[in-house]
């Protein structure tokens, strides 16, 4: 079984990129879905964040308030550490589950979508590593459009995370996506081909 790495930045592309890779019948186990799981009313992961963060980031119906919570931690380092040191394990349970359910069924292929793949340290699980990438410029104009956001909450939000630059270093794949749609889908093509070679020894 091939457990294909896939990461990048807020607003680079890669949920596109994981879009496509389920178009082409690859299965993608997203670790943001397996988050919002470990945070649902009641569970473990529930209990260690309201303990760690109160009352106040619940809803009235005692969900998590995710918005609200996102504002704490995107602007504090310190607590987006907590949360992330909170969540962690119940996250790598999560997303080995889900790779063992896929596994089960047959797959040889499985792409594992995760924001913080080389922060969890996730990055060791798998192979090869694709980093979709963009350019500093264009990832700050993609955010403040999709989200209508300020420049300020825009680069604090991208400040929050490991650099592209970074990540594109670490990577055994980049898909540059700074251009056009179909420039991605050009690219992605050939990355495809790549992932889907027959699995050998060396």
């Amino acid at each position: 079984m091939r457990i294909v790495g896939l990461t990048g930045g807020i607003s680079s592309g890669k949920s596109t990129v994981s879009n496509l890779f389920k178009a082409h019948d690859i299965p993608v186990v997203d670790a943001d879905l397996v988050a919002r799981d470990v945070l649902k009313k009641g569970t473990g992961g529930w209990k260690k964040v309201v303990s760690a963060f109160g009352q106040d980031i619940l809803q009235p119906d005692g969900e998590v308030d995710r918005p609200k919570l996102g504002q704490i931690v995107f602007s504090n380092p310190e607590k987006r550490q907590l949360l992330n040191r909170l969540l962690a394990p119940y996250i790598s349970s999560g997303i080995f589950w889900e790779i063992s359910k896929l596994w089960l069924k047959g797959f040889k292929v499985i792409v594992l979508d995760v924001p913080l793949l080389f922060e969890a340290k996730m990055d060791r699980w798998t192979k090869p590593i694709i980093v979709v990438w963009v350019n500093p410029e264009t990832q700050l104009k993609r955010l403040m459009l999709r989200d209508s956001t300020s420049e300020d909450d825009a680069l604090n939000r991208i400040n929050a995370q490991m650099s592209l630059d970074l990540k594109r270093d670490k990577a055994d794949i980049v898909i540059d996506n700074t251009g056009s749609r179909e420039d991605l889908e050009e690219k992605f093509r050939s990355v495809l081909f790549e992932v889907k070679k027959p699995l050998t020894w060396t």
